[in-house]
């Protein structure tokens, strides 16, 4: 069986394990908590995550990084984005010289702006050949309870894209192949953003047709970044882009979408992110996208506002009517 290892025991690198391991690998979840890793394995759940899934026999769990490492062909990382670096400068050094790095995370490094499959080329030495996205609407608690999902598995080697859709292809889990990295991690990380402003209008009371709204001018501002940064745009229309972006937007089951509402109704920032109990990865890559934006000449007003609101402390009514106020313009422009 392929050796898999899950760096990662939050709710969507659990539920990816037990995708990995429903396709038939053997899969190591690495986590730091002795108490979580000895519940894996003697309860066959996550206690804290996915506490009334039953995980499959193939998916065991550790606390030591290179017993995860031995003899995998994938490393599939599943931490925080902002983690990302300090914990991979630990792993990397840990893995066979040929595994392949497959990102799970969908955000941009604060103070770099870089992409996640930038930092793992930095950080682990990796070609291009060894470093993978996967993207999608993909909410982690309908893929474990194994509901119908589809993604997209990205890597520049189309052949190392298709080891890995074969790696995790499933009944109720269907990959597809990309070789846009760019395109596809451009629209992980920017929808988290765009589900925080749609949260947000719906913590306000808006209708649906703002949130539409929101969500349309959303991927527009998403592809004119990959456009700029080099990604196709077909990208965007598809599972990775439209597709995660409608599902983050639109499910209570969405953390930044979560977020955003309790700001939305008055919550500040503080008691949002103390009732916030995972990563909502759209609170802290909103100024690393903005970031990324000016830094490619691209407007996103939209992103703009959100830093504002999250970060700056704007109220939601002011800076929705500095939104609604700007200036006209060609649609397509």
């Amino acid at each position: 069986m392929t050796r898999v290892a899950v760096y990662g025991t939050g709710s969507w690198g659990t539920a990816f394990a037990m995708v990995l391991a429903d396709a038939g690998c053997e899969v190591t979840l690495w986590g730091r908590r002795a108490e979580l890793a000895e519940a894996v394995n003697t309860t066959r759940a996550n206690p804290d995550y996915l506490p009334d899934i039953t995980l499959p026999d193939a998916v065991r769990a550790t606390t030591d990084p290179a017993e995860a490492a031995d003899g995998v062909r994938f490393a599939v990382l599943a931490v925080p984005s902002q983690t990302l670096r300090g914990n991979l400068s630990e792993w990397a050094p840990l893995l066979p010289p040929d595994t392949v790095l497959v990102s799970l995370m969908k955000g941009v490094e604060l103070g770099t702006a870089k992409r996640m499959s930038e930092v793992i080329a930095e950080v682990a030495g990796a070609g291009p050949d060894r470093i993978a996205v996967l993207s999608g609407p993909n909410l982690a608690r309908e893929i474990a309870e194994r509901q119908p999902a589809a993604s997209v598995v990205a890597c520049r080697d189309e052949e190392v894209a298709r080891r890995l859709q074969t790696a995790c292809h499933t009944p109720y889990f269907r990959p597809y192949t990309n070789t846009d990295v760019v395109g596809c991690e451009l629209g992980g990380a920017v929808k988290n953003v765009i589900a925080l402003a749609v949260g947000i209008a719906d913590g306000m009371g808006l209708g649906d047709n703002a949130k539409a709204s929101l969500i349309t001018r959303g991927l527009a501002e998403t592809t004119r970044l990959g456009l700029a940064m080099g990604a196709d745009a077909h990208t965007f229309a598809g599972l990775a882009g439209l597709g995660d972006l409608v599902a983050t937007c639109s499910s209570p089951l969405s953390r930044n979408n979560t977020f955003g509402h309790n700001l939305g109704k008055g919550m500040t920032l503080a008691e949002t992110i103390a009732v916030t109990r995972q990563t909502a990865e759209g609170v802290k890559s909103c100024e690393s996208v903005l970031d990324l934006a000016r830094r490619h000449g691209v407007d996103m007003p939209i992103t703009e506002t959100v830093v504002d609101i999250v970060h700056e402390g704007k109220p939601p009514l002011v800076a929705l009517k500095e939104l609604m106020s700007r200036s006209a313009k060609p649609e397509r422009r």
